[in-house]
């Protein structure tokens, strides 16, 4: 697998952040100890102009730039490259006095007032234009600078808006979408349900706070319509950069699981994907494996938007954050866990917000790697320079990549058809969480996962875990089959193929589409349980007669033709199937209609492993593991979260970080790393 350095100028890792020199205009000594303070912590790129509009052009039509000019130029004399920003994220006060329509309305048709950040208009022409003009003034003015490395599109894109304009232009998507039929949307909306029919796409209302929200094919397509808008928004902004400098790479900052966006549509117009990562470190409700568990869950989901190359970690807390419900400084070590499984998990960078505090306003008291104490020798600013030699170390590694033979499949659309079905409970549905779940078995037994979309390619796998997959794609079914058919391990989960892509239910039992062919079954009811309720499902002696217990959601089904392997043990459904197993073709087909413990379910996974010819890890309890591969060498990543020592056998190599050699075992101390550089095979 042939590396991919992402920024080959500036060669290795990128470690860098946010950096807001306008804020500190008034004091040169204070920027020019930046640029001291940034060589000692190893900084080699910081990220300008993320919301500096008002200092670019104070006055319309009146522009400032010889301030950033000044600072690239300082900056890249020192060996500090650039990552710039387009000003987007936060609109001066002249643009929302003279362009009122830039604000947006919310669900209650109310425009919002001049402030906060997120707060404009996508389909505002009057906003389209005057962030074109800023855009097409930076890139003509420093796209030819030799410190700049990237652009970064706005800043963390999200919201909707209820304007007029946004409301005619949902009528035209959907005109456009259904084929400008408006029999077609009624039937696909199933209007004639509470004589909710339409006669024609003018008559279409989002789903405002007082208005239409009964329709399920509305709500979704409002939320797709939204993805698809902003997106249009980035490629308005993408398309000026790219007329001027076309070889200067775009990105935007994701943020987690982001509810408000399906960020796959987005990444397509991407170069680079990048992301901002800020976990509840240190919190009372599970351990620090947990949490940088989840984290690793939100790595890969990144990582596998653009398989052929790494992704960027762009923001990162050095320290604390000021928005948690408790806001925990990061313990001894951990900030140097959290960098390095970034890197383990496929990116080539870390990247912090902020540089340095702010003395007022909103983010006067979040993280930064220079305190208002403004020196060099505080534990977090030692951290952060500990960081930026490790990086310097691991630099091998750099532009190589994380493959995976298994994967997971993880839908926006699906999970907000989820959300919106009015079925199961409100409370428990827990689509993310029980993903999140699952695919942390995989991480425990060391086996690397990707996480797709349902109509990805699977050519690449062995291996699919489909969660909950309750709303089908047009393509998903044949895929899946066609997965399977070859030699592929499937499992799907209750709650599987009841909807199509409009939210209709499928006639002829579930899971639809011809699922149930693949499967060898239909689930007849799903029978949601209180917290009272007790359950079980026990397997035959192929299983040594393990017992999974029982929550939230157990389906009633009828076989046909698969194998069945566990039964439940109680209520009016004792005896009948609970996990079964279909041969078709080369591979095998599993089902599980109960939610149950992904612990639990772990001998299936391994058993499924062995199958697909896939070893697993023998991982002591609290490490992390990850293998990044290139045609130079392959990069094995050990990260150890317990609070003691632990001991890992059969490693050899030789670990970048100690520049020692390891001939069968490897020591990692409590919160230590490893990054060992295997021998050629």
């Amino acid at each position: 697998m042939e590396k991919t350095i992402l920024f080959p100028k500036a060669g290795g890792f990128i470690h860098g952040g946010d950096y807001n020199p306008e804020q500190w205009l008034d004091r040169p000594d204070i920027l020019k100890e930046d640029i001291r303070m940034m060589k000692k912590a190893g900084i080699n790129c910081a990220t300008l102009g993320v919301f500096s509009w008002s200092f670019y052009e104070p006055k319309e039509g009146e522009y400032h730039f010889d301030w950033l000019q000044h600072i690239m130029d300082d900056m890249y004399e020192n060996g500090i490259y650039t990552i710039l920003a387009t000003p987007s994220g936060a609109r001066p006060a002249w643009l929302d006095a003279t362009y009122p329509e830039a604000m947006r309305v919310n669900r209650q048709g109310v425009r919002n007032h001049h402030g906060l950040r997120h707060n404009h208009c996508m389909s505002s022409p009057a906003f389209r234009r005057k962030t074109a003009e800023i855009d097409r003034r930076l890139a003509e003015r420093f796209g030819s600078h030799p410190g700049l490395l990237l652009y970064h599109i706005s800043n963390e894109l999200g919201g909707e808006c209820y304007c007029p304009l946004c409301v005619q232009r949902f009528r035209q998507y959907l005109d456009d979408t259904f084929d400008h039929d408006i029999e077609k949307l009624n039937h696909a909306w199933w209007t004639a349900f509470w004589s909710h029919r339409y006669d024609s796409f003018d008559q279409i209302e989002p789903p405002f706070a007082d208005g239409e929200g009964s329709i399920m094919g509305l709500n979704l397509e409002w939320k797709r319509f939204t993805t698809w808008n902003m997106t249009d928004f980035l490629k308005s902004e993408i398309r000026v950069l790219k007329e001027i400098t076309p070889d200067i790479p775009v990105t935007t900052n994701f943020m987690t699981l982001y509810n408000g966006l399906d960020y796959r549509k987005m990444a397509k117009e991407l170069d680079i994907i990048s992301w901002d990562s800020y976990p509840k470190f240190h919190n009372d409700e599970e351990t620090l494996f947990d949490t940088m568990a989840d984290n690793a869950f939100h790595h890969t989901i990144m990582r596998s938007m653009k398989k052929d190359k790494p992704f960027m970690l762009m923001e990162s807390a050095p320290g604390l954050v000021n928005w948690h419900p408790c806001n925990k400084v990061k313990r001894p070590g951990v900030h140097k866990l959290a960098c390095l499984q970034a890197a383990a998990c496929g990116s080539d960078t870390v990247q912090y917000f902020q540089w340095r505090k702010g003395r007022g306003s909103f983010e006067q008291y979040h993280g930064a790697v220079v305190d208002h104490l403004g020196t060099d020798d505080t534990r977090i600013f030692r951290e952060t320079a500990q960081v930026g030699e490790l990086l310097k170390k691991i630099a091998p590694a750099a532009g190589t990549r994380v493959k995976a033979r298994t994967a997971l499949l993880f839908d926006w659309d699906n999970r907000w058809a989820i959300q919106d079905a009015k079925a199961l409970s409100q409370q428990t549905k827990a689509y993310e969480e029980t993903c999140m779940a699952i695919w942390k078995e995989f991480l425990k037994l060391g086996v690397e996962m990707d996480i797709l979309p349902s109509d990805a390619d699977f050519t690449d796998y062995d291996l699919l875990i489909a969660p909950m997959l309750y709303l089908l794609q047009p393509q998903t079914a044949s895929c899946l089959k066609a997965f399977v058919q070859r030699g592929g391990q499937l499992v799907a989960t209750y709650f599987t193929g009841y909807v199509d892509k409009d939210q209709l239910c499928y006639l002829g039992g579930f899971p639809g589409d011809g699922l149930s062919d693949l499967f060898g079954i239909i689930s007849e009811e799903i029978d949601t349980l209180y917290p009272s309720d007790s359950n079980k499902i026990r397997f035959t002696p192929e299983y040594a007669s393990m017992e999974w217990q029982v929550k939230d959601y157990a389906e009633i089904l009828r076989v046909r033709d698969a194998e069945i392997l566990a039964a439940y043990t109680s209520d009016f459904y004792q005896g009948t199937p609970a996990v079964t197993r279909k041969q078709y073709g080369k591979g095998k087909a599993y089902y599980i209609a109960a939610r149950t413990a992904p612990a639990q379910m772990r001998p299936l996974f391994t058993q499924m492993l062995t199958d697909a010819g896939i070893t697993p890890q023998n991982l002591p309890e609290g490490v992390e593991y990850h293998t990044r591969t290139g045609e130079e060498g392959n990069y094995a990543f050990y990260l150890n979260y317990a609070p003691t020592p632990t001991q890992i056998e059969n490693i050899y190599g030789t670990d970048l970080l100690t520049d020692t050699p390891l001939n069968g075992s490897l020591t990692l101390e409590a919160h230590g790393t490893a990054v060992i550089r295997l021998p050629q095979q």
